[in-house]
């Protein structure tokens, strides 16, 4: 039976999913259920069969978002099962992380609850007050003291530094730019940056680059990069590089954050992140299977990202419709394009990537010759996160940009740029 062979091929893939939301292994298995249930009455409506793996995911999204809502018409829990998505940097800009979750199960019960009604179920702290039959003060006060104490099990050093600078100042909005397709062959190229953070990870480097939200065109956050210097990770040789995330909201407060990552002749990938826990520097590595990998693994047994692009044909484009292979680790070379920015125009070849590390997000990044980025967007899925937004993205931002992916709808988020084109 094709459904059945189809459960069986990505069964594996549904039980992280939600494993990794559900920390209560019942209920997970509850939900599993009622997640395959669902997708065998519901099979028939399914036109793309290659789609299965995503369309089954979205099934299991939503039976989790149905079991959070239904856990939270209660007043009182005796248990916070807060496994629920929360989000934070990654390989591939914002992700669902679960370091925040992490560092949200260490506090106490009072400071859980008041974070998962606040932020995990987004109630107004007039609600909670009234939920909780305590005045909006004590609400005001617990918030501040639970969000205090996230602060000190939270796994990177956030740190209030007054007085220093980025190394290269970015731009407070992005330069307006346009992007113009080509009719000549898209060019092969060296790409050596790593991957989602466009620092090549040699010694020596260093850059800064900016998150930039749309359609305001605004920096949301600035970070600044550099290599520190030679690292090994279970023998393996690499660099270790360090990020310094700042907030363009909250100038004196910045995050952080240190990486092992490897570059050879043929690819690009990360080894290790680091973790604080307590006194002890935690680094988590490429063989921490699902610790690791759903945030900054690629490829196959994480070999990275291919450092010798060409096109390949696994992702077509013409205009803003794209289709794809079906096959994991979608990366691929779908056309040149001139891209002018801040009045300089660039010759660049666009990469595409279509949900290698976050079912549900599409990226573009131009890269010129040299095999730098010139400048960098996020597209999610209509459906994305909807658990957490409420709306679908075509709601949210319905002026911004949309591409059609394999017959779906995907919305323009924000981009990023660096200083090497300021």
């Amino acid at each position: 039976m094709e459904f059945e062979e189809l459960l069986s091929e990505h069964k594996r893939a549904v039980e992280r999913f939600v494993y990794f939301r559900v920390a209560n292994r019942e209920n997970a298995e509850d939900i599993l259920q009622e997640t395959y249930l669902a997708a065998f009455q519901k099979f028939g409506q399914l036109k793309n069969k290659e789609s299965f793996k995503a369309w089954l995911i979205s099934i299991a999204r939503n039976k989790c978002g149905d079991y959070y809502r239904k856990k939270a018409k209660t007043p009182e829990f005796e248990e916070l099962d807060i496994n629920y998505p929360a989000f934070a940097q990654s390989r591939y800009g914002i992700a669902e992380q679960s370091d925040v979750l992490d560092a949200v199960s260490e506090l106490n019960f009072n400071d859980k609850r008041i974070i998962y009604l606040y932020y995990y179920l987004d109630l107004p702290q007039k609600e909670i007050a009234e939920r909780l039959n305590i005045p909006l003060g004590t609400v005001k006060s617990r918030l501040h003291t639970a969000k205090q104490n996230f602060k000190t099990k939270y796994p990177y050093c956030a740190e209030v530094l007054k007085g220093e600078s980025t190394m290269k100042k970015m731009p407070e909005f992005i330069p307006e730019y346009k992007i113009e397709a080509s009719s000549e062959q898209p060019f092969s190229v060296k790409w050596e940056e790593l991957m989602g953070w466009f620092l090549i990870p040699k010694l020596g480097e260093k850059m800064s680059w900016g998150m930039y939200d749309i359609p305001s065109r605004k920096c949301s956050h600035v970070y600044d990069m550099k290599v520190t210097g030679k690292a090994k990770v279970h023998g393996i040789e690499g660099v270790e590089l360090t990020a310094r995330e700042a907030s363009c909201s909250d100038k004196n407060e910045v995050i952080n954050r240190t990486f092992v990552a490897q570059l050879t002749d043929t690819h690009c990938r990360y080894l290790a992140t680091l973790r604080n826990d307590g006194d002890v520097r935690n680094y988590i590595t490429f063989l921490d299977g699902d610790e690791f990998m759903p945030n900054w693994g690629f490829g196959e047994d994480n070999c990275g990202n291919e450092t010798n692009l060409s096109v390949k044909g696994d992702i077509k484009r013409v205009g803003s419709s794209v289709t794809s292979a079906d096959k994991d680790f979608l990366l691929d070379i779908v056309g040149r394009y001139t891209v002018t920015i801040g009045g300089k125009s660039y010759d660049t070849v666009c990469v595409m990537d279509i949900e290698t590390y976050n079912c549900g997000v599409v990226s573009e990044q131009f890269l010129d010759r040299n095999g730098k980025t010139i400048l960098w967007r996020r597209y999610n899925r209509d459906d994305w996160a909807i658990d957490r937004y409420k709306k679908p993205w075509s709601e949210i931002l319905p002026k911004n940009e949309r591409l059609t992916v394999n017959g779906k709808i995907y919305v323009h988020w924000y981009d990023c740029i660096s200083d090497y084109i300021i």
